[in-house]
């Protein structure tokens, strides 16, 4: 019977400041989890528009996606790779370094190595607009569990120590 009264009175409630400010960081971890969200979609949307509005087209000799539209980071990374390839092959293996400054290609080897450069950017900005999308669902989460546990560990008081 005095294991009871001694259990009862070393369960008092958990200090009500405490869990108030985890359940805040809950609130404020599944806003920036929704921010991250919307934000990697904006992003998504705008450089998949903006590739849109350039009408490229995957060429027919290209490793994959053939006669696509380029709008997406795998569309992006096989033109890229098949403006290389092109480049490549009309210089007989030589790339913009490697030819002689008064070499005619060497301005159509630059302009390749450009959109190849601004096609990896296009691909590298999609992988971020993901990388923060799948950061804002885990926010989300974390949010959500500093929440309930906030929430239980105030239903049942603060358990004693061992």
């Amino acid at each position: 019977m005095s294991d009871q009264v001694a259990d009862s009175s070393d369960r008092s409630p958990a200090p009500a400041s405490r869990l108030g400010s985890v359940k805040v960081i809950g609130v404020l971890g599944i806003l920036a989890g929704i921010l991250l969200i919307v934000a990697g979609i904006v992003v998504w949307v705008v450089v998949s528009s903006q590739l849109r509005a350039e009408n490229i087209t995957v060429p027919d000799d290209a490793m994959a996606f053939q006669g696509q539209q380029v709008a997406g980071p795998f569309t992006a990374y096989v033109q890229a790779d098949i403006i290389q390839h092109h480049a490549l092959e009309m210089s007989d293996g030589k790339t913009y370094a490697e030819l002689d400054m008064d070499d005619p290609l060497r301005a159509t080897l630059m302009n390749a190595s450009f959109l190849r450069a601004s096609l990896f950017t296009s691909v590298v900005s999609f992988g971020v607009a993901a990388f923060a999308m799948g950061i804002g669902v885990l926010s989300i989460l974390f949010g959500w569990a500093l929440r309930r546990v906030a929430t239980v560990r105030g239903a049942i008081g603060r358990v004693p120590a061992a």
